[in-house]
C-alpha cells in the first residue's frame, strides 16, 4: 500500500512509469534534453521495504542536481527484463543511463551524502570509462602476510 502510494507521489512530481516498449523512448527524449537518466527498479515492497525509502529520495535527487537528472520507475511487471538489460542484481536499484551506456547502478537506500557522492561521480565521469570501482580490503592482521 505505501509503495502504491509512492508510487502516486511519483507520478505527481512527473516521473513516467516505463516499461520494455517505453523505456527506449524515454532514455532519448533524455538524451536529447542533454540529462542522465535515472531508472527505479523498486521490486516488490513488500519483500524490499527499503523500495518506499528509495521512492521518496528519489524526486529530492532529481531536485538536488538541477536539471541533470530526469527519472523514470520501471513497471513492476518489466522488472525482470530490464534488470537483465541493465545489470540490476538487487532490489531497489538507482540505474543511470546515458547515450545508450549505463553509467552506474546505486543498490538500496543510501545516506544522502553518498547519493550526491555517487551520483556526482557518475555523471562527470568521461565517457567510455569504467564506472565500476573494487576496493580490496585486507584484514589489519592479515597486511604483509602473503595471500
Amino acid at each position: 500500500m505505501k509503495f502504491q502510494q509512492g508510487k502516486q507521489d511519483l507520478a505527481r512530481r512527473g516521473l513516467p512509469e516505463v516499461d520494455a516498449a517505453t523505456v527506449d523512448r524515454f532514455l532519448n527524449t533524455t538524451d536529447e534534453a542533454g540529462a542522465i537518466a535515472v531508472l527505479l527498479s523498486a521490486g516488490d515492497p513488500a519483500r524490499f521495504p527499503e523500495a518506499i525509502d528509495v521512492a521518496v529520495v528519489l524526486p529530492e535527487l532529481i531536485e538536488a542536481f538541477k536539471g541533470r537528472l530526469r527519472a523514470a520507475v520501471i513497471a513492476r511487471g518489466a522488472e525482470s527484463e530490464l534488470g537483465q538489460r541493465f545489470g540490476v542484481r538487487v532490489q531497489p536499484t538507482l540505474i543511470f543511463v546515458a547515450k545508450g551506456e549505463t553509467l552506474g547502478l546505486i543498490p538500496k537506500i543510501q545516506d544522502w551524502s553518498i547519493y550526491v557522492d555517487r551520483i556526482t561521480k557518475l555523471i562527470d565521469r568521461p565517457r567510455g570509462t569504467s564506472a565500476v570501482v573494487m576496493t580490496t580490503i585486507v584484514p589489519q592482521h592479515r597486511q604483509g602476510a602473503e595471500l
